[in-house]
């Protein structure tokens, strides 16, 4: 990977400016080409449904390829930070090239029937939901931190370019061959991802520390999101929005073949005219955000996607379909990517996977229960007021800028990468020993009670989002100037992972809390082991480990 570039040179980055670096260049050129064999997958999938079954149907096939991401994107995340995210890939694409092929073969047998095409469409599905939040998590290690931004948006526009290619090839390759080369194609589709994948020479990070378990790390990032207000607003905003908008792409096979009496190449050119529109977005996407912020940018979308739901809900016409779609496109790709930019700006390293995994299972989830509810709807009561209701929700949901506000941020949150010591251990435990309980004594000025209680209150979200748990502040009563800060930890070893993800926003709140502190000596911090009953002697023949020194695990 090349230097980062200077700070004036990554001011005036251009959109594509991120292509510049090999490995990320490889992996994206890859991940389209991956993408565009799925979509072309989807294409037959729809139509093949749409042939042999009903509405309820032909929308259950998004549901389908979308849920898995919902069901498997916090495990899946987890994994990506536990372990080694090449290697992650190369296992979960792999699984997704044999679904490919199984897919194929049925087809080619002439087996398909409308749950066994949801059941394929959802094994496909699963392995690239398993892959997703380690594909994601891997572009911080592939560009410069300065170029993080415009990689997350080429990222994004990896999908959004394939849509506009692969639906209106997968429409031609249906209506020309059949879906079953359709779903060839996707296999092969899977072949140059795993060769790049293959020849990454990813940088191993090394831990002193053993790694979490998998239910404990899942945990852990749950427990980030939860803390961290502007991410978990954020999430929340995309998963109500998907819910609402899932009608566009969901009913789409029915506005191909009931609105305007069309085949599967019909479909593939709605599909791509509605990619070509996200692949645009990112032309616009940088100008909006830095001229109205993501904020307005997201309410400027939903206005524009309520519209174009309106139009689709009327219109008959192949050409105004097209050109409503290319501006749908283009919008619902604005607004995805500004909170998928803003997640992984607010998030370091160390939880990126399970940050994204937790923002990408809530916008599937909303995409996958929206898909059935507005296709049963349109069964029910039509295709043209279902499109009606779901532009009015769109337009109701601006409301929900005054509660879930998506913030702005401009750079990524570093952590604080220096390497603290082992406090003083003489009680003999191991790295599972616990709860730990951690209390910091401070000496604040009377006049400076109010200011320290409140730089409190954000510091208990900074102990709570890295591991912390029944956080208290608490006042002397004799000696009004003493103040403690106490919480708790399950482990000694969760204590010491505490200490390593301190990013620099939160050690700006430890540096003030410590210029608050007034006492002749120093901040003092007392370590705790709750219920130490393992180190004390039962009988008078038995060790006292009291003595020991610290057993870490390797």
């Amino acid at each position: 990977m090349s230097q980062p570039p200077e700070p004036a040179v990554a001011a005036s980055a251009g959109v594509f400016t991120p292509l510049r670096e090999g490995v990320f260049r490889n992996m994206w050129i890859s991940n389209t080409i991956s993408n565009t064999g799925s979509l072309i997958q989807s294409v037959a999938a729809a139509w093949v449904m749409a042939s042999i079954s009903t509405a309820d149907y032909v929308a259950l096939v998004q549901t389908a390829t979308f849920l898995p991401m919902a069901l498997f994107a916090l495990p899946a995340g987890a994994v990506a930070d536990i372990w080694d995210r090449r290697k992650v890939q190369m296992l979960f694409f792999a699984f997704s090239l044999l679904a490919s092929i199984l897919m194929t073969l049925v087809a080619v047998a002439d087996l398909l029937t409308p749950w066994v095409l949801l059941g394929l469409c959802f094994l496909v599905g699963s392995g690239n939901a398993l892959a997703a939040p380690a594909r994601g998590a891997s572009v911080a290690e592939q560009v410069p931190k300065e170029l993080l931004a415009p990689a997350v948006a080429l990222n994004n526009i990896s999908y959004n370019l394939a849509r506009s290619v692969g639906p209106a090839v997968g429409g031609l390759i249906v209506a020309t061959f059949g879906a079953t080369i359709a779903f060839a194609a996707n296999a092969a589709s899977y072949i140059p991802m795993l060769e790049s994948l293959r020849r990454w020479n990813r940088e191993a990070e090394v831990s002193r520390l053993p790694p979490e378990g998998l239910m404990r790390s899942i945990s852990a990032g749950l427990r980030y999101v939860a803390n961290m207000r502007p991410v978990r607003r954020a999430i929340m905003r995309g998963f109500l929005l998907a819910l609402i908008g899932a009608s566009l792409q969901a009913l789409m096979p029915l506005v191909a073949r009931d609105m305007l009496g069309g085949d599967a190449s019909v479909f593939g050119l709605l599909l791509g005219a509605y990619g070509v529109g996200a692949v645009s977005g990112i032309f616009v996407l940088e100008r909006m955000r830095n001229a109205y912020g993501n904020e307005k940018t997201i309410k400027i979308c939903c206005v524009v996607a309520a519209a174009t739901l309106g139009v689709l809900s009327v219109s008959e016409n192949l050409i105004i379909d097209l050109v409503t779609l290319l501006v749908a496109g283009m919008a619902w790709m604005v607004m995805i990517t500004c909170i998928s930019i803003m997640v992984q700006l607010f998030v370091p390293r160390w939880v990126m996977g399970r940050a994204i995994a937790t923002s990408t299972a809530s916008t599937t989830l909303g995409i996958s229960v929206g898909a059935w509810l507005w296709g049963h709807l349109a069964e029910v009561h039509g295709l043209s007021l279902a499109f009606q209701i779901s532009a009015v929700f769109m337009l109701a949901s601006l409301v929900l800028g005054r509660f879930l506000p998506v913030a702005d941020r401009t750079s990524s949150t570093e952590s604080d990468d220096r390497v603290f010591d082992d406090p003083e251990v003489k009680l003999g435990i191991t790295g599972r020993s616990g709860p730990i309980g951690i209390e910091l004594q401070y000496r604040i000025a009377a006049d400076k009670a109010r200011d320290f209680y409140n730089l409190m209150r954000e510091m208990q979200q900074v102990r709570s989002r890295s591991g912390a748990y029944q956080w208290s502040l608490s006042r002397n009563l004799a000696d009004p100037e003493l103040w403690s800060e106490s919480y708790r930890l399950p482990t000694w070893n969760d204590y010491l992972r505490q200490r390593t993800r301190r990013t620099l926003d939160d050690l700006v709140l430890l540096k003030k809390a410590h210029e608050m502190h007034i006492g002749i000596e120093p901040i003092r911090v007392l370590r705790w082991l709750d219920r130490p009953s393992g180190s004390v002697r039962w009988q008078d023949d038995a060790p006292d480990r009291g003595d020991e020194t610290l057993k870490m695990q390797d």
